[in-house]
């Protein structure tokens, strides 16, 4: 599935975490499409660019173009090599292309663009770019596909930002592992068809070519020892957990309060013969109406 990504087209989200960095990966996605002949874009705004092209041969590094806004972000020195309007104006620019072969952009990272831009506008810039599909103007050929591989440090956002990229997304990548082996759980959104949720294991080798693997096996996993014997976790506690014979017989006999048998019942209801009756005696003043048929006619309406 891993190696499949490049073909679905629109954003990419590689989201990496302290213990499993996503670098690596994106720089072997970035070989893969450089192999097979699109056009590379890389946004470098966290590592150098001797840091990003390293492990690269020369002939990957001759076919990348590298927008540096790793060494003077603002712009500060004024040489007139940055692109006007930043990482957002050459992302723009890139959506007036005219050719129309397949792209690639690699955003490093989409985690630094979101610290240093308003998250609406990197959002709506970054569904322009992805989803140019429609003709350029005066010609009927259709643009060929953008690939946006976006690389997002998910521990460093909150559910907000994090929720709009991946409404944004085609395809999630989201990198964990086991024992030191490294997976890829790919959640892959395509157009009127349901949403597929796969589990990859790989490894980068060091010229940043993917190898893909099966799983570990369930006897390399950790697992419990059967000679080791079972914690109770009802031991050594501060109350009982379970009543014994004489304490469920003290609780069946025991009445509450507010429980009435039939005894009680007969008691409160039927009045004992020593019991005196009482009476309510009333006698009628003046101002009394007993008019049954218009008992309100004292209130002058």
């Amino acid at each position: 599935m891993l190696d499949s990504l490049l073909a679905l087209g629109g954003l990419v989200l590689l989201r990496d975490s302290v213990e499993w960095e996503g670098r690596s990966l994106l720089k072997a996605l970035v070989k893969k499409s450089a192999l097979c002949g699109e056009q590379v874009h890389i946004l470098g705004c966290e590592v150098s660019e001797e840091e990003f092209r390293e492990g690269f041969d020369s002939d990957i590094n001759n076919r990348l173009v590298y927008h540096d806004f790793f060494r003077d972000p603002l712009n500060w020195s004024k040489t007139g090599e940055a692109l006007p309007g930043g990482p957002l104006g050459a992302l723009r620019a890139m959506c007036n292309r005219t050719d129309l072969g397949p792209v690639t952009i690699a955003l490093d990272s989409l985690s630094w663009l979101l610290l240093h831009l308003p998250c609406t506008t990197l959002c709506q810039t970054l569904h322009t770019v992805s989803h140019q599909d429609s003709c350029p103007p005066g010609d009927g050929s259709p643009v060929g596909k953008v690939h946006v591989l976006g690389l997002l440090h998910e521990e460093l956002h909150g559910p907000g930002p994090m929720g709009a990229l991946s409404s944004l997304a085609q395809t999630e990548v989201t990198l964990g592992g086991i024992m030191g082996q490294a997976s890829a759980r790919i959640l892959c959104r395509r157009p009127r068809q349901r949403p597929t949720d796969q589990t990859q294991w790989f490894s980068i080798l060091p010229d940043f070519s993917l190898d893909l693997q099966e799983g570990p096996s369930i006897e390399s996993q950790p697992h419990s020892d059967p000679h080791i014997p079972p914690v109770d976790p009802t031991a050594h506690l501060t109350f009982n957990l379970h009543l014994s014979k004489k304490e469920r017989e003290a609780r069946d006999n025991l009445t509450l309060p507010f429980q009435f048998s039939s005894e009680k019942q007969e008691a409160l209801l039927r009045p004992r013969p020593s019991q005196a009756t009482s009476h309510i005696f009333y006698e009628p003043d003046a101002y009394d109406d007993l008019d049954q048929e218009d008992p309100d006619d004292d209130l002058d309406i």
